[in-house]
């Protein structure tokens, strides 16, 4: 039987947190941490989370540095799995320092060119998923594994 894994489920509020909540059946058989950005009507109550500071590409993203250092120090995550956006990049470049494996899936509405997140998350991830071959194409190292949702 496969080891129960801690699996943190980094993602801003809005389409990227309805396709990853779209992904969570997979993640049943694990105890998921749910980090979001801000308060989000979409995840449902009862989903164990965390907040981090909503970061706009300014002075706040070196502030969730240090919030993701915490909350990792703290909730000791096996996997960070992300679909982006804001606090993607720095929850990728936190768990990447402290050795916990990088999972980013670029959203399906990134068809052809890569997201920015995506282009970041090249160099922070142990795996990246795409879910339109021409994407695949275009960010080398990336797996096609066709429409997840």
């Amino acid at each position: 039987m496969p080891r129960r894994l801690r699996i943190a489920l980094v993602s801003s509020v809005g389409g990227h947190l309805a396709e990853l909540l779209e992904l969570e059946p997979a993640f049943a058989d694990h105890s998921c941490l749910w980090v979001l950005n801000d308060a989000s009507p979409v995840l449902p109550a009862d989903r164990e989370s965390r907040r981090v500071s909503h970061a706009e590409r300014d002075w706040k993203v070196a502030w969730n540095l240090v919030e993701f250092a915490a909350l990792f120090a703290r909730e000791r995550p096996d996997v960070v799995v992300s679909m982006g956006a804001g606090p993607a990049v720095p929850a990728a470049l936190v768990a990447a320092l402290v050795g916990i494996p990088v999972i980013y899936i670029e959203p399906s509405s990134a068809v052809r060119v890569p997201t920015l997140t995506g282009r970041l998350m090249r160099f922070l991830t142990s795996r990246r998923y795409v879910q339109w071959a021409a994407l695949a194409e275009r960010l080398p190292g990336s797996r096609y594994v066709g429409g997840l949702l």
